[in-house]
């Protein structure tokens, strides 16, 4: 990799669910964004898409050169890739789509520009097999849905990634106030889906076999363990449930429970019966609530959680906390 600048210009390439959302989330941080879509009423749906997101973001703490007014959309990839320095890629999960798509990126953009994906099923080792000229400035940013919201982001990179790639693009993320984790293997899904993924399991199974109602599963978690994982991780938190002897106490004490637990795990069939049972139970749960007001009470709790971790972390770290 040949350059080096500082990243002010980021362009969107798709701007659905995930585009939209690092594209606010760009803007309230105070980078030029230009985005490209070619379907219809792309552009008026981002913009819609932005200003909604807007006082969530004014909330947080926007910087002092973020405006709305720094996005510019075109339907032309050529550009939209014009003098940006980095790409923030969010196509279609197909991976003769998005190795077509890295060669055009590789012939339209110069060799210092970070190509980053936020795929979440495809790994960049396939990826990054379209750029053929510049494979190493290619790297999954995965976000967590929304971004503009959730500070998350894995960084993973794929066989021919340069290290001063995966380092470039985490400090990127963390400049603007993500949370980057960093993976140094490739893994399908990633981390946080695949620890998803495992929970979901046995929530499926525990519902599919009538031993609690989705109402109830969703209380265990979101009053029991989900608080707790709010503030700290699993392995923070084992370290803590150790008591004084810590993560060594917690081990001896627990690994014999917990092996055995896990013996026991459910692995549910998903047959058109379970879905139909799983499905019922949680619309016995919404209740007569939209998902609009779902929605809407799950930010508002999230906003509050992010600003009092925000508050914490400025305490503790004043000097590490980015101001832009």
């Amino acid at each position: 990799m040949t350059n080096a600048n500082p990243i002010n210009r980021v362009a969107i390439f798709g701007t659905g669910v995930i585009g939209a959302s690092w594209t606010a989330l760009f803007l309230a941080r105070g980078l030029h964004v230009v985005a490209t879509d070619i379907a219809p009423n792309a552009e008026a749906s981002l913009r819609k898409f932005v200003e909604t997101a807007w006082p969530a973001l004014k909330r947080l703490g926007l910087s002092a050169r973020a405006s709305q007014t720094n996005l510019k959309f075109t339907a032309d990839l050529a550009e939209a890739l014009a003098g940006v320095d980095l790409v923030q890629e969010n196509g279609p999960e197909r991976i003769d789509f998005k190795q077509k798509l890295y060669a055009q990126f590789d012939e339209l953009l110069p060799p210092g520009v970070i190509i980053a994906s936020s795929s979440s099923g495809l790994t960049m080792s396939e990826i990054q097999k379209g750029a053929v000229s510049y494979p190493e400035r290619c790297v999954i940013a995965h976000p967590f849905n929304p971004p503009h919201l959730i500070p998350l982001v894995e960084i993973v990179g794929g066989a021919k990634t340069s290290e001063e790639t995966i380092r470039r693009a985490a400090e990127f993320y963390a400049s603007i106030g993500q949370r980057p984790v960093r993976l140094n293997k490739e893994m399908p899904g990633h981390v946080a889906n695949r620890l998803q993924a495992a929970l979901g399991r046995e929530v499926y199974h525990l519902v599919a076999e009538g031993i609690v109602s989705a109402a109830d599963v969703d209380t265990a978690l979101c009053w029991g363990p989900g608080l707790r994982w709010g503030i700290m991780g699993n392995m923070m938190l084992n370290h803590l449930g150790g008591g004084p002897g810590g993560i060594e106490q917690f081990l001896e004490q627990f690994t014999g429970p917990m092996t055995a637990w896990w013996k026991t795990l459910g692995s549910p069939e998903m047959t058109p019966a379970v879905q139909r049972k799983l499905i019922d139970s949680v619309y016995a749960e919404v209740g007569p609530r939209t998902i609009g007001e779902l929605e809407a009470e799950r930010d508002d709790i999230l906003l509050g959680l992010l600003e009092l971790r925000t508050k914490r972390s400025e305490a503790l770290w004043p000097t590490q906390v980015a101001t832009e």
